[in-house]
């Protein structure tokens, strides 16, 4: 299974359609969406090419093959324009052999893991990760849109076990970690 990973797109329809022309690039099974789709929230800047209504759009056109959690940024009302489940603070996928927890981060995070083994996938912070803890894989794919920490705009991609964080102009990989 091949997994395209992204978080964090806040509203941009220049995320938003690099994200789609990079999950039918890749050929992904699945686009996994770590929440905070279509707001910015308070804290953040507006990002580039804000466009909530695009985005719900683009979204809806991979609507089959999305599997999303719910972002600190997502509302109800998010539920009633996206045409595929969103407001889950964590959902589990499995591709035959890894176990996957999905969450956004702003309830489970790495300082409160929630419960299952494997993999631990979330986003919330804009700052990519890729490592090992106690056996645990722990990814972040960074944000598309507002990334954070001098880290440029990244995504992630999983495929046989393999776990990288990569730039969104380029698809160059920044960081990686084997299952």
């Amino acid at each position: 299974m091949k997994f395209l990973i992204a978080s964090d797109i806040h509203g941009s329809e220049k995320a938003a359609n690099r994200v789609r022309e990079l999950y039918q690039s890749y050929n992904a099974d699945k686009l996994i969406i770590l929440g905070d789709i279509l707001y910015h929230g308070p804290r953040n800047d507006l990002p580039e090419t804000y466009a909530p209504k695009k985005v719900i759009e683009i979204m809806n056109s991979l609507s089959n093959e999305i599997i999303a959690v719910r972002g600190n940024c997502e509302a109800e009302v998010d539920q009633m324009v996206l045409t595929f489940p969103c407001l889950s603070t964590t959902a589990v996928v499995f591709d035959g052999k890894t176990e996957m927890v999905l969450s956004h981060g702003h309830i489970y995070n790495e300082e409160n893991l929630p419960p299952g083994s494997g993999c631990f996938l979330y986003g919330h912070t804009h700052l990519p990760v890729a490592k090992k803890v106690n056996d645990r894989v722990i990814f972040n794919p960074g944000s598309v849109a507002i990334p954070k920490g001098g880290n440029p705009a990244s995504f992630g991609l999983y495929e046989d076990g393999l776990f990288t964080v990569r730039r969104l102009d380029t698809e160059e990989v920044m960081f990686s970690v084997e299952v």
